[in-house]
C-alpha cells in the first residue's frame, strides 16, 4: 500500500521564548516491510543548522539548532510518501528452540536484547502483567505464536479505548486493572506481558491506515517482539491484530519516551511559560 502523509505540529507560546536544540523523530524508517519514497521537512522559524542522524536505537532523526531570537510559535511540517509491502505478518518459521515459552535466547543474543527484556517502569515486572502472562501461557500451552496473537486479541477484547492526547503511558498494572487505556497504554501493557515470559519487546510509534473515510488522524503506537526466525514483528493490541501493510513505523525503542516525535525545550525570555500544542495528521492510502 502507498501512504501519503502530511503531519503538522505547532506550538504557540503566550510570551516570547528561545528555542533550544530539538530532536525530531518524524522520518519513517526503511526496512523489509516498508520503504520511504519521499520525505520533506519544513521548520519555522528556520533553524541555523540541522542534520539527519541515526539515534541510539537506529531511528532516522533530525537534530535542529536555533538562533537566540525570541519567538512565540514553533511549527514543524512533514510531507511523506511511504510504500508498505508486508501483506502476510506471519511469513516466517520460528527457530526450533523458540517455539515454546519461556524463551531462552542464546547468551550472545540475550546480551544484545537485554534492554528489551527488562521491566519497563520498575525494577520488577508488574504483578498484574506477570499474572496475565502466566494465565495466557497456560491457556496456549506455551505456544509462542498463539501466545502473541491471544495476548493481542485479549487486550483488544477486554479493554476499552480512551483518548489521552498528552502524558506518559500508564503503568501496565493500572491499564489492566482499569481495563482502559490509549494506544500507548495498551502497548506498554503488551510489552510488559511479553517481557514477563522472556520475549524481547519494544515500543513503536507511527501511522495506521484506520478508517480511510476520515483523513484527520493522530500518531499511533504498537509493539514489536523479537521472534527468533522472524526478527522484529509488530502487534497492535489497540486493534487486536498482527501488523501487516496498514501501519507505517517511524521510531522504535525499548523505552517509550525515545519514540517521541518531537523532543527539546525552550527558555523563557521573561517568566516561565507553557506552550499550547496543535497537531494535525492527514493521511490517504492507495492500494
Amino acid at each position: 500500500m502507498r501512504f501519503h502523509i502530511q503531519h503538522h505540529t505547532t506550538y504557540h507560546y503566550p510570551e516570547p521564548v528561545l528555542l533550544q536544540p530539538h530532536t525530531l523523530r518524524l522520518h519513517p524508517r526503511t526496512d523489509a516491510a516498508q520503504r520511504v519514497i519521499h520525505f520533506h521537512l519544513e521548520v519555522s522559524p528556520d533553524p541555523v543548522q540541522q542534520t539527519a542522524l541515526l539515534d541510539i536505537d537506529g531511528n532516522d532523526t533530525h537534530r535542529l539548532w536555533f538562533a537566540p531570537t525570541p519567538t512565540q510559535s514553533f511549527r514543524i511540517t512533514t510531507t511523506t510518501e511511504v510504500e508498505t509491502c508486508r501483506t502476510n505478518p506471519f511469513d516466517y518459521l520460528l527457530e526450533p528452540w523458540a517455539t515454546t515459552l519461556p524463551i531462552d535466547y542464546p547468551s550472545s543474543m540475550a546480551a544484545i536484547l537485554k534492554p528489551y527484556l527488562q521491566p519497563i517502569l520498575y525494577p520488577a515486572p508488574s504483578p498484574r502483567a506477570a499474572a496475565l502472562a502466566a494465565d495466557l501461557s497456560h491457556e496456549v500451552e506455551g505456544n509462542v505464536s498463539f501466545f502473541l496473537t491471544t495476548l493481542t486479541q485479549r487486550i483488544y477484547d477486554t479493554c476499552a479505548y480512551t483518548t489521552r492526547t498528552t502524558g506518559d503511558p500508564w503503568p501496565p498494572g493500572v491499564t489492566w486493572e482499569k481495563r482502559l487505556g490509549s494506544c500507548r497504554d495498551f502497548t506498554v501493557l503488551f510489552m510488559e506481558v511479553c517481557r514477563s515470559v522472556g520475549l524481547a519487546a519494544r515500543f513503536v510509534s507511527g501511522y495506521e491506515a484506520g478508517d480511510e473515510a476520515v483523513p484527520q488522524r493522530d500518531l499511533h503506537a504498537w509493539a514489536e517482539v523479537y521472534i527468533p526466525g522472524g526478527g522484529w514483528r509488530s502487534f497492535d493490541p489497540t486493534h487486536g491484530l498482527a501488523v501487516a501493510d496498514r501501519h507505517v513505523a517511524i521510531a522504535a525503542s525499548p523505552f517509550p519516551p525515545y519514540t517521541s516525535p518531537i523532543s527539546g525545550h525552550t527558555l523563557a525570555t521573561t517568566r516561565p511559560v507553557s506552550g499550547h500544542l496543535e497537531t494535525e495528521v492527514r493521511l490517504t492510502v492507495q492500494p
